[in-house]
């Protein structure tokens, strides 16, 4: 059964902040529609703003459905998974906000990822607004060795120019498997 908490103390701080990868979940309203489940974790590209508060910086990938969900309804779950020695599970249920490179809270916010800020594909910013918050045993998730971070996404886009990126988005990131608008188009130019 889990625990539900009044916000991220600092124990549920530290163990998502120790954590390698997290999973987000989200659904567009329709009932025969696609539910998402994405893996993130770009070391550094999460941070938790305040007790009620999680943001992570979003890379551009092959789709955008937690974007399309998002900016459909805004109800978002994130998940973290201890892959060691605490079998440790850690959901936040809330409601996601996104922040688009030419938003005027981009600056400010993308300063909580100092690590990967300035990494090619950097598309959107995720504040998730906690409204449940809580942690349960994971007994059956498996231990799992971490080896590093993949620097595929970084060869990727940084061999290429910002209006290969541009192009891209277009093609691949415009609308969901849905046919829910995802990114906005045109892609907001990258901050100097």
């Amino acid at each position: 059964m889990a625990n539900v908490h009044e916000g991220i103390g600092d124990r549920l701080r530290r163990f998502i902040e120790d954590q390698v990868v997290f999973f987000v979940g989200t659904a567009p309203l329709a009932d025969d529609g696609h539910v998402n489940v994405s893996p993130k974790g770009a070391k550094g590209s999460l941070a938790v703003l305040d007790e009620h508060t999680v943001a992570y910086l979003d890379f551009t990938g092959s789709g955008a459905e937690s974007i399309a969900h998002l900016r459909e309804n805004g109800r978002i779950t994130l998940m973290w998974c201890s892959f060691g020695d605490r079998p440790d599970v850690v959901r936040v249920h809330g409601r996601g906000e996104l922040v688009f490179r030419d938003d005027p809270r981009w600056e400010e916010l993308i300063g909580h990822f100092p690590a990967v800020a300035e990494l090619p594909g950097a598309r959107a910013i995720v504040v998730v607004h906690a409204m449940r918050v809580s942690d349960s045993c994971g007994y059956s998730v498996p231990f799992l060795e971490y080896r590093g971070e993949r620097d595929l996404l970084v060869q990727y886009f940084g061999r290429r120019d910002e209006q290969f990126h541009v192009d891209y988005v277009e093609r691949k990131n415009a609308v969901s498997i849905d046919g829910l608008p995802a990114m906005p188009l045109p892609l907001p130019p990258r901050p100097a």
